[in-house]
């Protein structure tokens, strides 16, 4: 069997014919296969959705209870018959509920990547390596002058700054979904045992993940109405990066802004962003991770999507393994 007859992209996403189903898909479609929870890859309005329990969870929280037709959860690691396809789910370790998409038949087997990193997170799973004939892996920092540093290393950035500077309020920007929680677990295991304040927009998934066993401490809202600006002097105030662009990060007494992202990597990008303290935490695998886990899947074939492809892809034909790109579009690097 040809891997093409088994996945191959459509306008919709990428289609499996004989499960008749789209993983990802960034159009509605009457079955979907959802990875992980981030808005790029998981979109309300099909009429059946299959993913795992977690990511069910957070689509209904960010999207509403009305999200799809009807749902189904996946286990990890557990199998299903969908048409004549054999699924199952894999952990990514990108965020709470991820998951590589597993699709079996007739003998070839091809492993869905979605987006997955192989750093240690005590917010979600850890990335498990599955065996597969053809591995569909996202390029989203698969340049050679990606190395992300240990994140516990750039959280103690962030802590020495707050002693350096107790008078400011320090605006740390992350995406709402897994990194936001993750910087909370961070500062936790390096002993920051104060209140952590959080935009509203990350209340709800915080709250869920707590209720899921992560332990984020004391969290408080945000929110100088009530108060004074000094109340927050010395304080660590999480907010997705959208929050920084109005008037809201202004009630804050001096604020230092610090962004979390994998981006951060690029001192520019940084500048252009106002951003005062760049703190290099991504929820994306780096060069030496894509590489690597492509090597150990022992996949003879790989398919790259979302990101730089073009890099990846000539990587593999110079390693000896037959690669494509994908050009699916519709993804961005939303947690990255």
């Amino acid at each position: 069997m040809r891997a093409r007859d088994l996945l191959h992209p459509r306008p919709e996403g990428l289609y499996c014919p004989p499960g008749d189903f789209y993983i990802d898909p960034v159009r509605p479609v009457e079955r979907a296969l959802i990875t992980h929870g981030h808005s790029d890859h998981a979109r309300p309005g099909h009429a059946k959705v299959l993913a795992t329990r977690e990511t069910l969870d957070i689509m209904a929280i960010r999207c509403g209870p009305g999200f799809a037709g009807s749902t189904q959860a996946m286990a990890l690691g557990d199998k299903i018959k969908v048409g004549d396809v054999t699924v199952s789910f894999h952990p990514a370790g990108h965020v709470l509920g991820s998951a590589q998409i597993s699709v079996q038949h007739n003998g070839l087997r091809i492993a869905a990547s979605g987006d997955y990193k192989r750093a240690s997170d005590p917010t979600c799973a850890a990335f498990e390596v599955v065996p597969c004939d053809v591995f569909i892996s996202e390029a989203t920092f698969a340049l050679p002058v990606f190395r992300h540093p240990d994140a516990a290393h750039e959280i103690g950035k962030l802590l020495k700054s707050v002693q350096q500077f107790p008078e400011r309020a320090h605006l740390v920007g992350a995406y709402a979904l897994g990194k936001a929680q993750r910087v909370m677990r961070l500062l936790r295991d390096q002993g920051y045992d104060k209140p952590i304040y959080i935009h509203g927009a990350i209340a709800r998934l915080s709250e869920y993940y707590q209720h899921q066993g992560v332990d984020l401490g004391e969290l408080q809202p945000a929110t100088v109405e009530d108060g004074d600006r000094s109340d927050f002097a010395g304080a660590i105030v999480i907010a997705p990066s959208s929050a920084f662009a109005d008037r809201w990060a202004r009630r804050f007494p001096d604020p230092l802004a610090c962004f979390a992202s994998g981006w951060m990597r690029i001192r520019q990008r940084a500048k252009q962003g106002g951003v005062e303290l760049p703190l290099i935490i991504s929820d994306h695998s780096d060069w030496i991770e894509l590489t690597d886990t492509i090597k150990e899947t022992g996949a003879g074939e790989v398919w790259v999507t979302h990101g730089r492809e073009e890099a990846l892809v000539r990587w593999c034909e110079l390693n000896g393994i037959s690669a494509r790109p994908l050009h699916l579009v519709g993804y961005e690097d939303e947690g990255d």
